[in-house]
């Protein structure tokens, strides 16, 4: 089992920033893959970002190619997101989640343990 606990969520102005981060617990955390998703009131959740296990991989959303950064390291068995230039349609509850393969870092359902989510609310 893999526990992870995602913070730095909060409440920022149009074109501010934020870094969440991802805190894992449990199995070997630098075993995993590990992607951020996000999920919009009404909407399906979406991938965001994704990094292989030693960081030699980044995939990233269209929607954030450019403003976000994911990061790990392995050593805090922590995953961040720098989200720069935030949008209001960046308004969501923030998800990571671990996966034991790089197979198709998109697909939610090969994720095999998430989060419980942080809210980003972005004002305009």
């Amino acid at each position: 089992q893999v526990q992870l606990v995602e913070s730095g969520g909060g409440l920022v102005q149009a074109g501010g920033s934020l870094r969440l981060s991802c805190a894992a617990s449990g199995r070997t955390f630098s075993s995993y893959a590990m992607g951020w998703f996000r999920q919009a009131p009404g909407k399906e959740r979406e991938f965001v970002a994704a990094i292989s296990w030693n960081g030699g991989r980044e995939l990233y959303a269209d929607s954030v190619k450019g403003r976000a950064m994911i990061s790990r390291d392995n050593a805090k068995d922590t995953v961040y997101l720098q989200m720069n230039s935030l949008k209001p349609e960046d308004t969501a509850v923030y998800y990571c989640a671990a996966d034991q393969n790089w197979s198709a870092p998109k697909v939610k359902a090969l994720y095999d343990y998430w989060g419980q989510g942080t809210q980003v609310t972005v004002s305009s």
